[in-house]
């Protein structure tokens, strides 16, 4: 691995001064280094962080990679990496062209990076040089305690997904001018939400009621409205006191939950251990708004690296080779998903949107599908709304308002399913539905979503960790949660208990009609698992 040669680098930074010509911001400093696929295998399971801390698990992957390439040899072509400042690989067989098209795509991600609000807590966040730190942290732990460090990076990988990913973002949004007081704060988010239970029609309109005092009287706003609360609720400041005498719980973030709280890890001979899960859930939260925003960053990505390669006449001599290689990233699977096609194909929608207006009231109360198509208000918005979706949206977000029918009827997409021939004995696809009401649930299916565990010390006896799985619609993966348990049984020095939902299904009867003898019924019930001494058991409630 090395850096690219100068001929390469005034490639590479004329083609920054075009992307920033188009509307594009990112940093200036840049590096970009030549790779070859061995290179690229061999950081992956890092993902791409060089100094990523060293873990059996990698050491696998990276075996599992050298076996597919040679069964299946491939040009990875790029990535990036969202530090300070942006590193990019490119293997080094790829010509110039390449090179240009490449680059566009990778400068699309640093804008992204760069600018989108879910990565604010990266934005001035050195996480190569942190994750060097970490590296030499662990190597120092392994060299001191052995094969005692991977068991404790395996415990702590099993739940690093339950971060307060959102808990760590919203402080940095907060504007010195608009703080607001801890009673505020409690009255608000804790009073009224969990211990009155309000509705949220009335939870608002006493939202509406605080702003209305504070833009009477700025200065004494707070004092006014408190002055009317004490008369309705008052409780109230018995309950705001009692609060900042008990030490708050972290009821989301298991992982800081057990640093701070885990009387096994508080002991001198473990508190070693300490480190080692801080460094597992500073990593995991670092790549967390990459997880929840891959449709639109990487749609984001291969749309500037179209728009932008299309009118640069580096293409001159290299049109078809570009038309192979962009189809390949970006075509559209009939079954299954491909994040670039997808979220270049709804980018392309949001700049006809913007510049025909289709955003107003006058487009979205039209029911009749031609007057919707021919729509055109003549706003020349596009590129202004598309910078804002960039900025303000994630995934989840992003799919659940723009992949309407409309878009769904543009570009054919359809939901497949699949049954067995029985006389052939092989699977049919066939076309499920066209509702984009269907395709967006599938599309939403997909995507990351970490279950919802709550975490209820209270309720656990004799020590016991309490933890609630506030059910959404999907089963925990029930093989994982014995090996998960054992892990946060460790962690805690004590039993752990896991409430969570199940389904149960029953055969019933077919009705006429209807196909089939039997159909299948499926119910909900709570049940709590406990993990004591190693040993699993499970109770319905």
């Amino acid at each position: 691995m090395e850096l690219i040669n100068q001929h390469t680098k005034e490639i590479m930074e004329g083609c920054k001064e075009r992307a920033r010509a188009a509307g594009l911001s990112f940093t200036d400093e840049s590096l970009e280094y030549i790779v070859t696929n061995r290179d690229l295998i061999e950081l992956s399971p890092k993902v791409m962080i060089p100094t990523l801390y060293d873990y059996w698990v990698h050491d696998v992957e990276v075996l599992r990679g050298k076996g597919e390439y040679e069964l299946y040899p491939h040009n990875p072509y790029e990535t990036v990496i969202n530090t300070r400042p942006p590193i990019s690989f490119y293997n080094d067989n790829n010509p110039d062209w390449l090179n240009v098209m490449i680059f566009y795509h990778v400068l699309g991600h640093i804008d992204f990076f760069q600018n989108n609000l879910y990565f604010r807590h990266t934005w001035e966040y050195d996480f190569t040089g942190q994750a060097l730190s970490d590296k030499r942290v662990i190597a120092k732990l392994r060299a001191e305690k052995g094969r005692w460090v991977d068991y404790i990076l395996e415990f702590a990988r099993s739940i690093d997904n339950l971060v307060a990913y959102h808990d760590e973002l919203s402080p940095l949004f907060k504007s010195p001018d608009t703080a607001t007081s801890s009673r505020l704060d409690y009255y608000f988010d804790v009073f009224l939400q969990v211990e009155k239970k309000l509705p949220v029609a009335e939870y608002l309109k006493e939202v509406a009621r605080y702003n209305e005092v504070v833009l009477q009287d700025k200065e004494e706003g707070e004092r006014i409205f408190f002055a009317e609360v004490t008369t309705k609720y008052p409780e109230m400041e018995a309950h705001f006191a009692k609060s900042r005498s008990v030490k708050r719980i972290e009821r989301r973030d298991l992982l800081r939950f057990l640093i701070e709280n885990s009387e096994f890890l508080a002991r001198d001979e473990n508190s070693w251990m300490r480190s080692v899960l801080e460094v597992v859930r500073k990593t995991s939260i670092f790549f967390q708004p990459q997880i929840r925003t891959k449709i639109m960053n990487e749609g984001w990505a291969s749309y500037w690296h179209e728009k932008l390669f299309l009118v640069d006449d580096r293409i001159k001599g290299h049109e078809v080779d570009f038309a192979r290689v962009h189809a390949g990233v970006t075509s559209m699977p009939r079954v299954g998903m491909n994040p670039y096609a997808l979220g270049m194909r709804l980018m392309y929608q949001l700049k006809e949107i913007g510049d025909k207006g289709k955003t107003g009231y006058d487009f979205h109360r039209l029911s009749d599908a031609n007057q919707r198509k021919e729509f055109d208000a003549g706003t020349g918005q596009g590129d202004e709304f598309l910078f804002k979706v960039r900025s303000n949206y994630c995934d989840y977000l992003f799919i659940k308002e723009f992949v309407d029918q409309d878009f769904t009827n543009r570009y054919d997409l359809f939901v497949t399913g699949k049954r067995l021939d029985p006389q052939r004995m092989v699977w049919q696809y066939y076309v499920k539905s066209r509702d984009a009401r269907e395709y967006r649930d599938m599309v939403l299916a997909s995507l990351y979503h970490p279950p919802h565990i709550e975490i209820a010390p209270e309720r656990g006896e004799d020590g016991a960790l309490y933890l609630v799985h506030h059910f959404e619609g999907k089963q925990l993966v029930s093989e994982y949660i014995a090996n998960t348990m054992v892990g946060i049984e460790y962690l805690w020095g004590a039993p752990v208990q896991l409430e969570t939902s199940e389904a149960v299904i029953e055969q019933t009867r077919g009705t006429a009609g209807k196909e089939g003898g039997e159909e299948a019924e499926i119910t909900w019930q709570r049940v709590v698992y406990t993990m004591k001494e190693k040993t699993l058991s499970r109770q319905v409630l």
